[in-house]
């Protein structure tokens, strides 16, 4: 094979044991460098870690692997584990955060930990979890970090220098194999640059019609459009309807293709997957969160047969996975981030513009940008698409269970971990001081709770240091022995409640079964006890309530319902229910892996996993399919 620059530099600092941090475009082939570890630490007879950020990323990249490296590849996430023992082993970065504190023994056999999208520090949910991941990793192991862009890489691995004394070598390639070019859609025409002023207000509208037009006469197609909105994915493809960008031996041929995938993944009598054929057969499509995940993944099979010609889809489409396009449209230039709809940060622009241009296929990548002049200033529209991207921060906050495993090991002396974090070395003065006074009310708040007693870990602390995100109110359950008097159906429906998040507004309009009212007055009570505490302390963000919009189709699910069944007892997406039942059977394994889990509780929660971990929820069945 003949690498780029970038990748031949990667490789060779690799060959002299050095851990590497790559910053290349999206398509400029940071893969190939992955692989290459793979191959090496196989000559070697170590292993390799390989993490991703989000489970369909997880899942691709097993699929991928797979097919190149047979069954040296595993996959352990929390609703699947197939080949756990492989010298590859594919995980969420959770899973590998899970284990570098709760059993680092069990990562002995493995030299390398790759972190693909590294820049994920940065992310205000889960971020964390990379930065601890990093500041524990062991001594034994080098990383190779991937991401399309990290500005500030210099300070980032100058800090992993610092706090794992080894040098990490650096290697960017700003240079895209396919360039990009951006064009605007404002006033409905399609132009270069963008000027105007906000006195536009009453301006012509930006027509999907005009754009699509377009794009057939420049030969656009396929094209990514982004959206972000999962509703209005779906509006947008419904108003192409009328149009059809397949040949007549295309449409049969997707048609054959569709009807073959649904058949293979128990779609075929999906109403979701029925709709969504008279669109397919004209070469169109949505894809986002909400549809059920055997669904997208019959769409993303599809696009990559280029059978597609036009995609409407939400922005987790852009990350990682691979599924380049001629063009790349975006629906609108802002989006929301936290509670709050704002301009689109640079870097995210870039990552998901960088799905334009297929490498080997064009020549150049276009982007197009629908603008609404009452909607954001030039001057900002200039600044998204020419701007230096932004660098990456950290989002430090330790959780209760990093806390708990850590005071375990280290006492109070674990204050002095601090200084350790990318935080600690971004942040003034003043914010370390404050973070560390965060750090010593969550440790004072579990020893006032009973989590920490003696200086040590009480039963109840040993209990919930394995429940990242829920371990006080599990804990306190705990301590309570709620959890041992709950049933299979109280169990998942607990779990259910903790994992879900609803939407701005969205209300739960379905009664809950009886037998769970109690459990939910139990939970209220404890986790308002548990607020209180931790605002009177000053610790945030506080403890996640429990939100029991699906704990009555959890219920019936866990009864034997069908899937339809427990459609018609709740208003939340089909994808969110299974991204929701297969993230509580993750926190049921958690529970489980306790080492103060009675006997009792243990067989009750397996019994609850088997019987939620059917059907459409059932994910290693869709990875096999």
């Amino acid at each position: 094979m003949v690498y780029d620059r970038f990748q031949t530099e990667a490789i060779d600092f690799i060959n002299q044991g050095f851990s590497v941090i790559v910053a290349a475009p999206t398509g400029a082939g940071k893969t190939a460098i992955a692989e290459h570890v793979i191959k090496e630490a196989a000559k070697q007879k170590t292993g390799v870690i390989y993490t991703a950020p989000i489970k369909a990323l997880s899942n691709q990249k097993f699929r991928d692997l797979q097919k190149q490296f047979g069954e040296t590849i595993g996959i352990v996430t929390g609703d699947v584990s197939i080949n756990p023992q492989a010298p590859v082993l594919i995980m969420t970065t959770e899973i590998f955060r899970n284990k570098i504190l709760d059993d680092p023994r069990s990562l002995a056999f493995y030299a390398w930990v790759i972190f693909d999208e590294i820049h994920y520090i940065d992310n205000p949910e889960r971020g964390t979890v990379w930065e601890e991941s990093l500041m524990f990793l062991p001594d034994h192991m080098r990383l190779l970090g991937l991401s399309a862009t990290i500005p500030n890489i210099g300070q980032f691995a100058g800090w992993l220098e610092a706090i794992h004394h080894k040098a990490v070598k650096i290697v960017r390639e700003d240079k895209r194999p396919v360039p990009l070019h951006i064009l605007f859609q404002c006033q409905d025409k399609i132009q270069d640059s963008i000027s105007y002023s906000r006195a536009s207000y009453y301006s012509k509208v930006n027509r999907l019609t005009t754009l699509v037009n377009y794009l057939e006469q420049k030969s656009g197609f396929p094209a990514i459009y982004f959206v972000f909105s999962r509703r209005r994915a779906e509006k947008l493809a419904f108003e192409l309807s009328g149009r059809c960008f397949l040949q007549p031996n295309e449409k049969q041929e997707v048609t054959s293709l569709y009807k073959s995938l649904c058949k293979r993944f128990d779609l075929e009598s999906e109403e979701s997957a029925n709709i969504l054929l008279p669109l397919i057969q004209r070469g169109i499509a949505y894809h986002h969160a909400g549809m059920l995940p055997t669904l997208k993944e019959v769409i993303e099979r599809l696009f990559t047969s280029r059978l597609l010609k036009m995609i409407f889809t939400t922005e987790t489409f852009a990350l990682g996975i691979n599924m380049p396009s001629r063009s790349v449209i975006f629906d609108d230039l802002r989006k929301v981030y936290g509670r709050y709809s704002r301009d689109l940060k640079t870097r995210d622009f870039y990552q998901m513009a960088g799905r334009a241009g297929r490498r080997g296929i064009d020549t150049e990548g276009f982007v197009y940008c629908r603008i609404h002049p009452d909607k954001i200033r030039p001057e900002e529209i200039q600044r998204i698409v020419s701007g230096k991207p932004e660098d990456a921060k950290s989002q430090f906050n330790t959780s209760y269970a990093t806390v708990l495993n850590l005071f375990e090991k280290h006492r109070d002396k674990l204050l002095n971990i601090y200084p350790l974090s990318f935080h600690f070395c971004q942040s003034r003065p003043h914010e370390q001081k404050e973070t560390l006074r965060l750090l010593e009310a969550k440790i004072k708040l579990l020893k006032n709770t009973g989590f920490i007693e003696n200086e040590g870990l009480s039963i109840k602390g040993k209990f919930a240091k394995t429940i990242y995100g829920y371990e006080l109110l599990l804990g306190e359950l705990y301590g309570l022995r709620a959890l041992e008097q709950l049933d299979p159906c109280g169990l998942a429906a607990l779990v259910a409640a903790l994992v879900f998040q609803p939407r701005k507004n969205q209300r739960n309009p379905f009664e809950l079964p009886r037998t769970l009212r109690h459990l939910k007055q139990l939970c209220e009570k404890t986790i308002l006890e548990i607020n209180a505490k931790e605002q009177k302390n000053r610790i945030y963000p506080v403890s996640k309530k429990a939100y029991w919009h699906l704990a009555t189709a959890a219920d019936a699910w866990i009864k034997g319902a069908d899937f339809y069944e427990i459609l018609k007892l709740t208003d939340i997406d089909e994808g969110e229910i299974i991204r929701c039942l297969r993230m509580a059977q993750q926190v049921l394994k958690e529970i489980a892996l306790s080492p103060h889990a009675g006997v009792t509780l243990k067989e009750k929660i397996f019994k609850t996993i088997r019987s939620l971990n059917r059907g459409a929820v059932n994910a290693e069945k869709q990875l096999k399919g």
